[in-house]
């Protein structure tokens, strides 16, 4: 793995020229941009020693954690982990992609990009590609909806018109209606896209040898990206047929359990609101925009995932509102949103994720049809009025049962109690029991005895997680919104001290390239523990090794690019804090070569151990080796001394 050329960002293309943005413009940028005052936009920011801290405003947090480093222009959040450079920042801040984030700080810095034009240089990717596809088919259908001139069209039309979706809606949501008939493969492959490309964007399919349409006689909703660009389609049927609603499937460029319709009108109105409402489907995420409540997104064909509240989290800072129908389905998903209880809502968490919240719709109604009733207002108090997402699963046990015989409250108690069962051993917990127990009329010491007896529900990982588990190390404070992602696993005190040195040698090199510089042999010697530390170290050692002088915040942003989990650990350091850096480098490097040292004589015993398979000289050779290394660790062992102050 390279990391050259890392600073390039593509930021457009116009027919076959590739526009470039050049590694000048990224520095004029970077030095155009103070990191302080850039967080300090979105959060208070204040000065304590030479550091700067506020409360991170990537995720909902009632005490500072966020540390800004003005000379390194760097910043760290030891509530979810997150740091890395201004451009990271922003990335984060705004789901930016890297040449969007250095085009929107070009333009708050007032810096006029030169943009490079390459002809022909850099063919385009399979994802932009699949893009293309989409953007194509998507003006395609809206097209034929604004123009068509058949009654199939016409229907289309007058079924938007009926759900009060006419006038201007239809050109500011790219409307469509898809004919079917191939009339998209033909228009498609006159546009110069290949069968391959239109099945992988699950626009069209193959039956039988022939490609055809995928969607036909529907109403067509473009589900764009939260940059607002198509990746996908949901198709409403006109007149009878099933299904009723047609999702595109998944695809290299749309995942499900991680895009959200709308998003890309709403992020807006949840930044300056602070809140997100989500609903079921698509039309009630126009009706509801169109009603002035402009921070409603919809989760598509699936349900709501621990990566959609992460997405979510990064635009609506405060709180995020559950909207279900009353009807069975909205129900059914209001039992499922219960999952997402655990101990990031408990006062001991010391922080809080994005307070979630719940509401049913009265009347079996759903919000489209709320709206057209009883008005907007209507509809912004009962959000407004939305209960905390443990308040509204206990209300829905409770609710379940019949409280006038013995039966029906002893059911009550138990069904409301295993609500609490991923945060049992709170403060929390153990008050919500006791308001059980007012309401089902049972003993205060009953319910809180049944709670001690719950078991916590075995975390299940998002469907779509992938990778081995990541280990938690002794100390680290897990991101709440990562909770989902995987199963952690917990490793040994020996362990977890010897992962921390990787951290913090990686961490003092990026941020101290003058130091990186003088142990660039430690950092190619290193048996690292964890491959993601692995990679990082590579890419240090690539941009060291360019040469010249080295700003910090350009390692932590170029490796970053490279390996998405850097921007944290290189950011993360803490020893540095109590230490000269010089000091503690030395001791890091020594403290890692003791243990890779140490590592190697226990292979070597156990090949002694057992020596099936050794002749004689090799067996000698071994055991002379044993001796000759355990004599030189010896050595460094009684020559190593503790570094006052940089464990603490």
């Amino acid at each position: 793995m390279r990391y050259t050329g890392l600073r390039n960002a593509r930021i457009g293309r116009k027919g076959g020229e590739q526009a470039i943005i050049s590694d000048d413009d990224i520095q004029k940028v970077r030095e155009a941009t103070d990191v302080v005052a850039l967080i300090g936009e979105r959060a208070p920011v204040r000065q304590r020693g030479r550091d700067f801290w506020c409360c991170c405003p990537l995720h909902n947090e009632k005490t500072p954690s966020l540390k800004i480093d003005p000379s390194t222009q760097l910043w760290h959040c030891f509530g979810c982990g997150a740091g890395g450079d201004a451009f990271g920042f922003v990335m984060q801040a705004e789901d930016l992609t890297f040449p969007e984030a250095v085009r929107k700080l070009a333009d708050r810095a007032h810096i006029e990009l030169s943009e490079e034009a390459r002809r022909g240089t850099a063919p385009r990717s399979k994802r932009e590609r699949l893009k293309a596809v989409c953007k194509e088919t998507a003006e395609f259908y809206h097209t034929q909806l604004m123009r068509g001139k058949g009654s199939d069209a016409q229907a289309a039309r007058e079924y938007l018109s009926s759900r009060g979706m006419g006038g201007r809606v239809p050109k500011d949501w790219q409307l469509g209606f898809a004919p079917g008939r191939e009339s998209l493969v033909r228009h498609l492959s006159a546009r110069g896209f290949g069968a391959d490309e239109m099945i992988e964007a699950n626009v069209a399919l193959s039956r039988n040898g022939k490609l055809r349409d995928r969607f036909f006689n529907r109403v067509m909703f473009p589900i764009n990206d939260v940059q607002g660009e198509c990746i996908a389609f949901g198709g409403r049927v006109i007149g009878k047929g099933e299904p009723k609603y047609l999702n595109s499937q998944e695809t290299p460029v749309f995942r499900k359990s991680q895009v959200l319709y709308g998003l890309d009108h709403a992020k807006a109105a949840m930044a300056s609101t602070g809140c997100a409402v989500v609903v079921e489907g698509y039309t009630d995420v126009i009706m509801l925009h169109e009603a002035g409540l402009r921070n409603v997104v919809a989760t598509l064909g699936t349900a709501l995932t621990s990566r959609h509240l992460r997405v979510l989290s990064r635009h609506a800072q405060h709180r995020i509102v559950y909207l279900f129908d009353g009807d069975a389905a909205g129900q059914r998903a209001a039992d499922r949103a219960l999952q997402f209880i655990d101990d990031s809502m408990t006062p001991e968490a010391g922080r809080s994720k994005v307070e979630l919240a719940a509401v049913t719709l009265p009347d079996d109604l759903d919000p489209a049809d709320f709206v057209a009733q009883r008005g907007a207002d209507a509809l912004r108090a009962l959000i407004d009025d939305a209960q905390p997402l443990v308040q509204y699963g206990i209300d829905r046990r409770i609710e379940r049962h019949d409280l006038s015989r013995p039966e029906g409250r002893s059911a009550a108690l138990a069904d409301a109690l295993s609500v609490l069962a991923p945060i049992k051993d709170s403060l929390l917990a153990k008050d919500y029991a006791r308001q059980i127990a007012g309401r089902v009329r049972a003993r205060e010491e009953d319910a809180l005895e049944a709670l001690a007896r719950l078991k916590p529900p075995r975390q299940v990982p998002d469907d779509d997680a992938q990778g081995d588990a990541r280990p938690v190390l002794r100390g680290e404070r897990v991101p709440s919104d990562a909770a989902g992602d995987r199963p952690r696993r917990v490793l040994a005190p020996a362990e977890q001290s010897r992962l921390r040195f990787e951290r913090e040698l990686l961490s003092l090199a990026a941020r101290n390239p003058r130091v990186g510089l003088a142990h660039v042999d430690a950092l190619a010697s290193t048996q690292w523990h964890d491959p993601v530390h692995e990679a990082v170290a590579r890419g240090i050692l690539d941009i060291l090794a360019e040469g010249g002088a080295v700003e910090p915040a350009r390692i932590v942003g170029d490796v970053s690019r490279a390996v998405p989990q850097a921007a944290g650990i290189l950011t993360s350091g803490e020893m540095g804090e109590t230490a000269r850096p010089e000091e503690l480098a030395a001791f890091l490097s020594e403290e890692l070569a003791i243990g890779d040292a140490e590592e190697a004589i226990a292979g070597m015993r156990a090949r002694l151990a057992d020596p099936r398979g050794l002749s004689q000289d090799e067996y000698d050779f071994i055991f002379q080796s044993v001796v000759g290394l355990q004599k030189d660790l010896t050595r460094r062992k009684l020559a190593h001394k503790p570094l006052p102050g940089a464990l603490g």
